[in-house]
């Protein structure tokens, strides 16, 4: 921990310290990150990394307690505790978090990760190594060139983001921390992009303070990743006019949309001032396809977990297509706006037609507020000037929903014959331990315009 963060970044609500079985026991850097942009809290998350096995000892400073939970719910952890202080033993890398009296404001995450890549050697190799980094003078971002390869090394902490505009063939790794970057990874017309392994903590500093966005590209591939955000309209990762994206093997909590996939260039505000400005945009995006998204933790404090759809552009509709998410616990979501909620949503307007949209092996834990299921073709004043095209073509597979919170009623609609949904099938969605046979089952109200439904 760079020692001009010592303090300044510190979280006491925790002690925690991990070992290899039988070794030395190592104090562990409590770093405070704020979440849930609703009332701006401060949780706790700790993040090493092992290979083997590695024991875990964790001590609550403040308060006593009666008991702890792990989450998510899918979690191989096994707590074990003596009076304020428990213990655990890990044989795989786990990103999961406690709980405390179901206290979901200022829990514990905890971030144990496989051993990072080793450093990269040659010409090409951007490297940073332990201690605090700052952007150029005059900057807010790392500056990265086409066949760049960036590595972080652990204990480097990087007060800054990374631009990658109009780049191609590069690479950013290594288990290093982004501290409060604002837009922490921000791609647009670039391709043949890895970035892996890092972590970003977000505040509420910037409005749309994402871990990433991904616009205008394609060949991008984002792995183990771990972000926090606590802003408004603080995405997760965000992918618009995009083709040939992977994202695998992450944990996010975050403030809007956890995993979301657009057709539009730029958030809807940024779309606004350059129509105002008259400036059109010099490369025009395409479609979005090919988006696979697996093997994810999420937990949402504001908006949905996996969004597809929403928003697009009136003057040159576009398609979404053949979109995946496969292997995903959702711990929590939260979401109050009753035309938006959704823990796995696909909405078709601005002149936009979405194909092929999969969502299988599913775990949803809590649903605070919000929708299992939000399928809508149709026309929001709030946010679209023209309808939709369509859903055409949506697979929900081997779904589970412990019907934990308050969840509101599933809804799969469409506008018109023009602007429908069309063939949704809803295959082993169980709810609550009990299968779901029909849209009574699972509570799902099914509107008009609504061809091809199949609950089995």
């Amino acid at each position: 921990m760079p020692k001009s963060l010592l303090y300044s970044a510190h979280n006491d609500d925790f002690t925690v310290r991990v070992r290899k079985p039988g070794g030395e026991w190592r104090d562990l850097y409590e770093y405070r990150v704020q979440i849930d942009a609703d009332t701006h809290q401060n949780a706790s998350m700790v993040y090493f990394d092992f290979d083997g096995s590695v024991e875990i000892e964790v001590l609550k400073n403040n308060g006593r307690f009666d008991q702890v939970s792990v989450a998510p719910l899918s979690s191989a952890v096994k707590v074990q505790r003596e009076n304020a202080l428990l213990r655990m033993t890990l044989t795989r890398p786990e990103r999961f978090s406690l709980q405390f009296n179901d206290d979901r404001l200022h829990n514990l995450h905890i971030i144990a990760g496989k051993l990072p890549s080793s450093r990269p050697i040659g010409e090409d190799v951007v490297y940073f190594g332990p201690g605090l980094h700052t952007p150029p003078a005059g900057t807010d971002y790392f500056p990265v060139k086409s066949g760049q390869h960036v590595y972080l090394d652990g204990g480097a902490v990087l007060k800054g983001a990374f631009d990658l505009t109009g780049v191609k063939d590069v690479k950013i790794s290594g288990r290093g921390l982004l501290w409060d970057p604002g837009r922490a990874i921000d791609l647009d017309q670039s391709s043949n992009v890895d970035v892996s392994e890092l972590i970003i903590v977000n505040s509420d500093r910037r409005d749309a303070a994402r871990v990433m966005n991904i616009r205008n590209s394609r060949d991008v591939s984002v792995r183990d990743l771990t972000g926090f955000t606590s802003g408004k309209w603080s995405d997760g990762i965000n992918i618009s006019t995009s083709q040939h994206v992977t994202v695998a093997d992450g944990y996010l909590r975050v403030s809007d949309d956890a995993v979301v996939v657009y057709a539009v260039a730029d958030c809807p505000l940024c779309r606004q001032k350059a129509a105002q400005t008259g400036v059109p945009d010099p490369n025009p995006p395409g479609d979005t396809f090919d988006i696979k998204v697996r093997n994810m933790r999420i937990w949402v404090d504001v908006a949905h977990a996996l969004y597809v759809g929403h928003f697009g552009d009136n003057a040159d509709p576009r398609t979404i297509r053949d979109i995946t998410f496969d292997n995903v616990d959702i711990a929590n979501l939260d979401e109050d706006d009753p035309d938006w909620e959704g823990a796995m949503a696909v909405y078709s307007g601005d002149g936009t037609m979405i194909r092929d949209v999969t969502f299988s092996n599913i775990r949803v834990d809590r649903i605070e507020e919000g929708k299992l299921i939000h399928i809508v073709a149709g026309a929001n004043p709030r946010y679209n000037k023209a309808a939709g095209r369509g859903v055409d073509g949506v697979v929900l597979r081997d779904i589970t929903f412990t019907g934990a919170g308050m969840p509101s009623s599933s809804i799969i609609k469409g506008l018109s014959p023009q602007t429908a949904v069309k063939n949704v099938t809803i295959d082993n969605l169980r709810i609550g331990g009990r299968p779901v046979r029909s849209a009574a089952d699972g509570d799902i109200i099914v509107g008009g315009d609504v061809l091809g439904l199949k609950i089995r």
